[in-house]
């Protein structure tokens, strides 16, 4: 649906959002010009196009306006400093010479008003573990939304672990969060890894569906424990090397440490991944790599795919163990 951007405001044609309800199945009567943004809120929560609780929202702070035959919704709020700390931290200069790096390593795959697909490296975390700290993914991506001398809010949908590599999705204002954290529990988020592991599965592909939980023993592990959360993680074998295999695999949830946790159940774990039984003389954090994510735009709808490059590290892992 086409909209227009003016500043914190969208603006759409009332008739456009009366055509495209239409078109999905509904009915509504036309909205007279200039009416009361309460009869406006009523209306749009009749198109049934948007969230009640979004909408609910605006109406309450003064979002929701009507301009002659155009609806406006306050839909593209700033950051909130006090409460954003990747975003009061995007706003400052870098404290040391030494933040700045790593938060120029992320780039954007993706980026638009309303969502952000950062690429990720090795090493970098994607949220701060303690009160102040610079160089997170949360950061660079508020940084990389940079638009018209304005900073945007950035909120991640998904997380990757700090030492693996690959895209990650973020929703730029509330609506698009929405959507996308809806996308996300409906399993509508598609994930595609690729992982080097040690020894050569005897199945080609198949599927991993075994619960995950804590670790008891060590906090910082995860293990397949039958009281634990479902996991479902499906996997194909891509190259075969003397002792290792490099591997693609697809999520269907998103626990933490999956991959790691069902690779090393299947006594196949994660070269370099010390934590779960993996090793490797030259490479210090496990093998595993986001290489695409796919979604629908939560906007327009449009499918999106998006490919993050082969990092160096992993390219150089695989042909070490090709030459073997």
């Amino acid at each position: 649906m086409p909209y227009e951007r003016n500043g914190e405001w969208l603006a759409l044609s009332a008739a456009r959002l009366s055509a495209f309800a239409k078109a999905a199945g509904g009915a509504v009567s036309p909205i007279e010009a200039g009416s009361h943004p309460h009869h406006v809120r009523q209306w749009l929560l009749a198109l049934g196009l948007f969230p009640e609780k979004w909408l609910g929202r605006l109406f309450s702070v003064g979002g929701i306006r009507m301009d002659g035959d155009r609806i406006l919704l306050r839909a593209f709020l700033p950051g909130d400093p006090a409460r954003d700390a990747a975003f009061r931290l995007a706003q400052e200069a870098p404290s040391d010479a030494a933040a700045a790096p790593a938060s120029d390593a992320a780039r954007a795959l993706y980026a638009d008003d309303w969502c952000l697909v950062m690429d990720k490296p090795a090493g970098m975390p994607v949220h701060a573990s303690a009160p102040g700290q610079r160089g997170t993914l949360d950061e660079a991506a508020v940084r990389a939304g940079w638009t018209s001398g304005e900073l945007q809010p950035a909120k991640h949908i998904h997380r990757l672990d700090d030492d693996t590599a690959g895209p990650v999705l973020y929703a730029r204002n509330e609506l698009a969060q929405l959507r996308l954290d809806a996308a996300m529990r409906g399993k509508a988020i598609g994930r595609q890894y690729a992982a080097i592991v040690h020894g050569v599965p005897k199945r080609r592909s198949g599927t991993v569906d075994a619960p995950i939980g804590k670790d008891r023993h060590q906090p910082s592990r995860r293990r397949v424990a039958p009281g634990g959360d479902q996991a479902v993680t499906h996997y194909e074998t891509l190259e075969v090397y003397r002792d290792a295999a490099l591997v693609r695999l697809w999520l269907e949830t998103g626990r933490t440490h999956q991959i790691r946790v069902h690779m090393s159940h299947l006594g196949h774990p994660l070269v370099g991944d010390a934590l779960y039984g993996g090793r490797d003389a030259k490479l210090r954090h496990q093998a595993l790599r986001g290489e695409e994510l796919r979604f629908a735009h939560p906007w327009s709808g449009e499918a999106v795919a998006l490919t993050s490059p082969e990092p160096p590290w992993f390219a150089e892992a695989r042909r070490r163990l090709a030459s073997l």
